[in-house]
């Protein structure tokens, strides 16, 4: 027997950098040396690892990892590479996929309005 899935509409945002996540409610602040910044995000922090320094070059997207960061999502701490989506489940958890995956699973999905059937009397 075969199965197609059911559709469902997904949240999700495609992350590149601190900030880009609706949730994670960064605010401006400035660095050391007065150049602007965001401060930490609530759901996608910035990338910290005891055994992976930052300089060091990513196995899966060749970006340095300190371009990275990290989510608590459903698998546990996720390390996330510039363009990866943060799907938003229906509990309002987060966890992420892959662009190429994301975009071979979903759409974009766009509200189209109907227009409203006239009445015979309004003519």
């Amino acid at each position: 027997m075969k199965y197609r899935k059911k559709p469902t509409l997904t949240e999700a945002t495609q992350w590149f950098k601190n900030g880009d996540h609706p949730d994670d409610k960064s605010q401006p602040v400035e660095r050391s040396g007065g150049s602007p910044g965001l401060s930490e995000g609530k759901v996608v922090h910035y990338f910290r690892s005891l055994n992976i320094p930052g300089g060091r070059f990513c196995a899966e997207c060749g970006n340095v990892m300190q371009k990275h960061g990290l989510l608590q999502g459903l698998n546990g701490e996720e390390t996330i590479c510039p363009g990866d989506y943060i799907i938003t489940d229906r509990k309002g958890n987060y966890y992420r996929l892959k662009a190429v995956d994301f975009e071979a699973m979903y759409e974009p999905y766009e509200l189209v309005a109907h227009p409203t059937p006239m009445l015979s009397n309004e003519a």
